[in-house]
């Protein structure tokens, strides 16, 4: 059993738990994730590492309320614990295996959408202490949804906080952030994008006509988190990719978006599942047994 030893509620159905799970802190980096489960019967939930303290033995997950699993999830408190907490999984990011050196000389800027902030905290974090400093936008649709804010500004080169209504910092899209900085002289060597899928889509079509070279992470696609069920099923470069196994994160130019959030709608459904496996024959995956 794995306890959770934190509970706070970040924003409205918005939460973070840290969690006693020794040995995944013990190995895990930023960019994967773990699968979570509340009894033997429970739904397997993906979820994106947001923190970890290898001393302490704990990893930290933030999760919004969006369906039964992830409700029951948030009924959790202090004291109570998973059944399961299977980690780490997925393909860390690839600042990790670059030389310090190398990172030290780029100039990297993050974008993130939402919820999307949890998973850029630790590859922020992580860059701060190799003594790289990276520019990162936050973006959320009002300012009561904003998380992480304090934890990302101690550890962000400049934070550049954005709200679609207005209500707090820059006014607009998190694109027309990024548009801005660069049309104020700023230049960067690599973006990375991390939020909902339509926010990751347009972040690259802009970077793309900037020039620059733009990673993104497909883990809102996730379902089961293993490569079985086939729900993260996208097409990168024309291959064929799924989320899980073979990123979360990839090239975010080379991401087929309108597939993949096609897809999305059409796998929610009994009927759509079929049809997918019509259309995918032999490469669509099953094993979920739900198609």
């Amino acid at each position: 059993m794995y306890k959770i030893l934190k509970k706070q509620e970040l924003a409205a159905n918005i939460y973070l738990m840290d969690v006693e799970a020794k040995r995944v802190a013990k190995s895990c980096q930023p960019g994967q994730f773990v699968i979570v489960r509340m009894d033997e019967e429970g739904e397997r939930i993906p979820l994106t590492i947001c923190d970890y303290d290898r001393t302490a033995g704990t990893v930290t997950i933030v999760f919004q309320t969006v369906g039964a699993g992830t409700g029951m999830m948030a009924e959790l408190n202090e004291g109570d614990a998973f059944h399961d907490f299977v980690g780490p999984l997925g393909c860390a990011s690839e600042l990790v295996s670059e030389e310090i050196e190398s990172l030290r000389q780029k100039k990297i800027v993050f974008v993130a959408g939402g919820v999307g902030a949890a998973p850029v905290y630790p590859q922020v974090k992580w860059l701060h202490e190799q003594g790289v400093d990276a520019d990162v936008i936050v973006g959320s649709k009002t300012k009561d949804l904003l998380i992480l804010e304090k934890e990302m500004e101690a550890v962000a080169g400049n934070l550049y906080v954005t709200t679609d209504d207005g209500s707090y910092g820059r006014s607009g899209m998190v694109t027309q952030t990024l548009k801005d900085l660069v049309g104020e002289g700023k230049t960067y060597d690599l973006c990375i994008a991390i939020g909902p899928m339509i926010m990751m889509k347009f972040v690259c079509l802009l970077t793309e006509e900037l020039g620059i070279p733009t990673v993104v992470s497909l883990n809102p696609i996730m379902v089961d988190g293993t490569g079985m069920c086939g729900a993260c099923r996208v097409t990168v470069g024309g291959k064929v990719k799924f989320a899980c196994v073979d990123g979360p994160e990839f090239d975010g130019h080379a991401v087929n978006f309108d597939e993949a959030m096609r897809r999305q709608q059409i796998y929610k459904t009994q009927e759509g599942r079929a049809q997918l496996a019509l259309e995918e024959g032999s490469t669509h995956h099953g094993g979920c047994g739900n198609c």
